[in-house]
This record gives C-alpha cells, structure tokens and sequence, in this order.
C-alpha cells in the first residue's frame, strides 16, 4: 500500500514536471548581505543634520489672531437641552429646528436628570423626535433647505433636530446674495 502512494505521487510529480518546466532555481544562492546596526552616534547626528534643514524653521511666524483662541468659553452656552423621562441631552445651538407647544417643557433643563449622549436620547425618544438630514452645505448657510421641508417642519408636531450624519449640527442662517434676495420660510425657535 505505501508503495503505491509512494508512486502516484512521484508520477503525480513527474507529471507536473513535464507539464509546468522545472522552476529556476539557483543552485548556488549568494549569502545574504549583512550590515552593521547604526550606532546612537550615527542617528543623533543624522537627527542634528535632519533639525538643521527643517523647512518649518525657515519659515516666518503666522500672522493675525490666534484661530486655538476662539474657542467656544462654555459649552453650555453653546447648546440647547432636550429633556424626557429624566434623562437630558445636549444638541448644538439652532439644531432644533421646531418645537410644538406641547413639547416646550422638553427644551428646559431641570433638577434630576441624568445627561446621556445624543444617540442614547435619541434611541429612547423616537416616538416625539423627527430629524432632518441635512447636507454640510445647508449646514453651513450657504444653500436653503428644500420647501418640501420647510412646509412638513409648519405642519410637524414633534420636535424636529436637524442632524449630519446621523448627529446633530447647527443651520446657519442662510447666506444670501445681493442678487438673490429671496425670502426664505420662517422656522419656529424654542
């Protein structure tokens, strides 16, 4: 029996010899090329020559107001609250885009709530919170949301936040150029 395993494996061979070519392979390989590791001196004084060519240094200081010094002072004052059930969350200011009389008491903070993230809130409260998908463009202010939106954010009686990527982002007011002085629909602020 070993036999015969021994032999169709060596005509299974002999076989793919004849088929394939025999592979190149050197009879004689060079030995591998080895070299030294650098010493700390060497990559010290390549680190010196490297400092000494940064392009960075040659350049002269920035000019005008420093942009890490306009930093929102209070993120408090930067957001609104919505509250349920006695959890709370926190959403940027204007990503609230209406709020129904019935849900006024929802956008104050009060005693005893615990404050979760926005998907969590979110998650809990699906059933009076309707978002919006907005695009970093209307975002921005720099294009209006569509009439169709703003006609269901009139008729809406849950509170609408607008979101961007699925998180929630503030609408700027709309940028308008002196050509085009359309007036833009009014959205109900908490």
């Amino acid at each position: 029996m070993m036999n015969n395993c021994q032999n169709s494996t060596s005509w299974l061979i002999g076989l793919a010899i004849a088929f394939f070519g025999l592979p190149d392979i050197p009879l004689h390989s060079a030995p591998p090329v080895m070299r030294d590791a650098a010493t700390h001196e060497q990559l010290a004084q390549r680190y010196r020559s490297a400092e000494q060519t940064d392009p960075m240094k040659k350049m002269p200081p920035s000019q005008g107001e420093d942009p890490a010094k306009n930093l929102p002072q209070d993120l408090l004052s930067q957001s609104d609250f919505i509250c349920f059930g006695g959890v709370a969350t926190l959403v940027p200011k204007r990503a609230i885009l209406t709020v129904p009389k019935a849900l006024e008491d929802r956008t104050r903070l009060e005693a005893q709530f615990r404050i979760v993230g926005w998907l969590e809130f979110y998650s809990l409260n699906r059933a009076w919170i309707t978002t919006v998908e907005v695009t970093r463009q209307q975002a921005e202010g720099n294009v209006a949301l569509s009439e169709d939106t703003y006609a269901s954010l009139k008729e809406s009686t849950t509170l609408v936040v607008a979101t961007f990527k699925g998180g929630p982002i503030s609408i700027l007011p709309l940028k308008e150029s002196p050509t085009d002085a359309a007036p833009s629909a009014e959205i109900q602020k908490p």
